[in-house]
């Protein structure tokens, strides 16, 4: 079965390393450790702390497999090829929703790296697809399943520039 490519900033991708990389390491050592302490407890078949760490044990590693089929199958974007006057992955858009009278900011990021609290929106959200390819100044309409959200783009910039 082929994998669907998912596209990742670079932040996005060292963050799924990274976690790749603990839970290959340091994880399943401190889940060793605690199996072998469990079973230190006598009679598995009624030892709590021996299934808790087995169940543990499985949720990792079924992460572990998880995060390996997404970075096998990410696409990183080169943000140095970019224009940075593009909204495009990885930018910082600031924009002035024109109905609610108010300034806002979204990072543009891949779906996986999604975080309302940290305003990273997704590409393939309503909004974030609508920005995408627009420039400051550029006029947006969102469709919404209430109607239609206006935007004026009032600043690009990119989420890592390199001076």
């Amino acid at each position: 079965m082929a994998e669907n490519k998912q596209m990742y900033t670079p932040q996005g991708y060292q963050e799924l390393v990274d976690e790749l990389e603990y839970l290959r390491g340091k994880r399943r050592e401190e889940i060793r450790e605690q199996i072998a302490v469990a079973r230190g407890f006598g009679d598995l078949s009624e030892n709590a702390e021996y299934d808790e760490a087995r169940n543990e044990q499985a949720k990792v590693e079924a992460r572990i497999k998880e995060l390996e089929t997404l970075v096998e199958n990410a696409v990183v974007v080169d943000e140095n090829v970019l224009d940075a006057s593009i909204v495009s992955l990885g930018s910082v858009v600031h924009i002035h929703d024109d109905d609610e009278d108010e300034d806002l900011v979204y990072y543009i990021v891949g779906s996986n790296e999604v975080s309302p609290v940290e305003h990273k929106i997704s590409d393939m959200s309503p909004i974030g697809h609508a920005l995408m390819g627009k420039r400051k100044g550029d006029k947006v309409v969102v469709e919404v399943p209430m109607g239609e959200l206006h935007f004026t783009v009032t600043n690009v910039d990119r989420a890592n520039k390199k001076d």
